[in-house]
């Protein structure tokens, strides 16, 4: 009973992470039909389970009334056996002892293997969502890895900073035709808007080939983050992205020059406009994308705070 009740759990969690709209929290919505298809899956083996347990209650009905039933054989035998059951009688107590112990043992360690199956659904249904801002960035300390170092050779379920990297997804020479692929793409364009949709590749794009895209004009949407590190009118503008799914997510943007006077808190949200630059960052070691704005403004936090690679 415990087992299905753990899969009808699961089930109805992400039956509520669909109803509720919290998808986009968890997986890049590209990948929806995954969790749809785990849906159906544990109500299956939801519904394999009742039938299992069913044909267990009725077996052991039957075997009751069987036992029920007189059997002058078992009765004739009864008196032979008896004096056998005495002389092992100590020797099975002791087996019994020993069979009790290991079965507790296995008990035991059903029931926290059924806590720690449940703790995820209680989790999942009962607490609500936290939606990703800077304190996650001050909770990982804000040290970037080298904008020179690939993904590829790294733990695909690491957290990414500031230069989205999809190395990770393909081979070297894959990774290489993508990256010519998606260069085209963007190349063409005097003013670059990276959008929900754009945000993601264009930011990739932009890192990969930067000395491509200088003096061009970017627009684009994000929180503001000064840190500790930045000084000045210098602002890093940041979208919380997401891969595949919430293992791979990361923060994404670039450092940007506004004009003089401009005074920001973390998780502002604006709009910039400016011509791509570079700037040597002392405190990465490294020459980086500066974005120097021409224009911006304040704007509501989006809906969906969250961008997702889409292709």
């Amino acid at each position: 009973m415990i087992r299905f009740y753990i899969l009808f759990g699961f089930a109805l969690m992400f039956s509520l992470i669909h109803f509720q709209g919290q998808l986009n929290k968890y997986i890049n919505t590209r990948y929806a039909y995954l969790s749809v298809s785990a849906i159906v899956l544990l109500l299956l083996l939801s519904a394999i389970e009742v039938v299992r347990m069913y044909r267990i209650e009725q077996a052991e009905k039957k075997r009751l009334q069987t036992a029920a039933e007189p059997n002058d054989e078992h009765h004739e035998h009864d008196h032979d056996h008896h004096h056998e059951h005495d002389l092992n009688h100590s020797h099975n107590h002791d087996h019994d002892h020993f069979g009790h112990s290991h079965g507790s043992s296995n008990r035991w360690k059903r029931a926290i293997g059924y806590v720690i199956l449940s703790f995820p659904i209680f989790t999942g249904i009962f607490l609500p969502v936290q939606t990703l801002d800077s304190s996650f960035v001050k909770a990982k300390g804000f040290s970037f890895p080298s904008m020179d170092d690939s993904m590829s050779d790294k733990n695909p379920g690491q957290h990414q900073f500031l230069k989205p990297d999809s190395s990770v997804f393909y081979g070297k020479e894959g990774y290489e035709k993508v990256k010519n692929k998606e260069l085209a793409e963007f190349a063409g364009l005097r003013e670059i808007l990276l959008d929900d949709v754009s945000y993601m590749k264009g930011m990739e794009v932009i890192y990969n080939f930067p000395g491509d895209f200088m003096n061009r004009t970017i627009s684009f949407d994000g929180f503001a983050y000064k840190g500790e590190q930045v000084d000045g009118e210098h602002y890093f503008v940041f979208r919380f992205g997401f891969i595949h799914c919430a293992a791979d997510s990361g923060v994404f943007g670039m450092l940007v020059e506004f004009p003089g006077g401009t005074k920001l808190h973390d998780d502002d949200w604006v709009h910039v406009t400016g011509k791509l630059t570079s700037e040597l960052y002392q405190p990465f070691k490294q020459t980086i994308p500066v974005l120097r704005v021409t224009s911006w403004n304040s704007i509501p936090a989006p809906k969906d705070p969250y961008v997702y690679r889409t292709n």
